[in-house]
């Protein structure tokens, strides 16, 4: 139901409008939700349940935040990561609002494909940055997508402060190595090979964890994290950088 819902919304509604208006009209389709059962961390809402999307996800009906979202918001909080100047690739839209609008941060917002909402457009292998310019990089499920992804880990370190944190996050495949093949090019077959269409590697932790390490990263930590279904957390894991 959210599915046909959600396309039949994109095809009637101006995008504009949709992003002026996504969480009134949220709202009205996520009445039936509320209740005690569950808590969303990003908009604060009780809800009875999560939308269960084909046991792969669970998404907020209020905000439409999914659940690695949840639990980043979390994090940022619990470990009081939300100072100084913030570099966030392709931001999902409920986390994207919610750091807009914090006046405590200086927050930049990026997209190089614009598929996201954001104001700049930084080639993560080129970022168009002075050294040392931030405390926090929030970089999830891009690396998977990028051709040159040691050269993004360079950057990013070059861009991360002294004592800054970087959070990765990519699909994760069992084993030690790095699954990647650069003949691999069509769409159909990257979607065989890597599991999506626009990836071109799938990373095992432990081959992420050493890349990083290779590519001057000297303080790599692989946080696994359980299952919480009050908070619509599921099982991941997410690769804390710092420099």
């Amino acid at each position: 139901m959210y599915s046909i819902l959600k396309k039949l919304a994109k095809n009637v509604l101006p995008e504009t409008y949709l992003y002026e208006h996504e969480r009134f009209l949220r709202s009205i389709f996520a009445f039936s939700y509320r209740g005690k059962k569950h808590h969303c961390k990003i908009c604060d809402h009780k809800l009875s349940k999560f939308i269960n999307l084909n046991e792969r996800d669970l998404l907020c009906p209020f905000c439409g935040s999914r659940a690695r979202t949840r639990r980043l918001y979390a994090n940022l909080i619990n470990d009081s990561l939300l100072s100084g100047k913030i570099l966030h690739f392709s931001p999902s839209r409920g986390l994207y609002k919610e750091l807009k609008k914090n006046t405590d941060i200086e927050y930049f917002s990026t997209d190089f494909e614009n598929e996201f909402i954001a104001e700049y457009r930084f080639d993560i292998t080129q970022i168009d940055c002075e050294d040392n310019a931030f405390d926090l990089i929030i970089c999830y499920h891009i690396l998977e997508h990028i051709l040159e992804d040691q050269k993004a880990m360079q950057e990013l370190h070059r861009v991360l402060k002294p004592n800054g944190v970087c959070l990765i996050q990519t699909p994760f495949k069992n084993g030690f190595d790095i699954y990647e093949d650069a003949t691999i090019t069509s769409k159909e077959d990257r979607l065989k090979a890597f599991g999506q269409e626009d990836h071109v590697r799938i990373y095992s932790i432990e081959g992420l964890v050493a890349r990083l390490k290779s590519n001057h990263f000297s303080q790599v930590t692989a946080a696994k994290f359980e299952t919480d279904m009050y908070s619509g957390f599921k099982e991941e894991t997410i690769i804390i950088v710092k420099k």
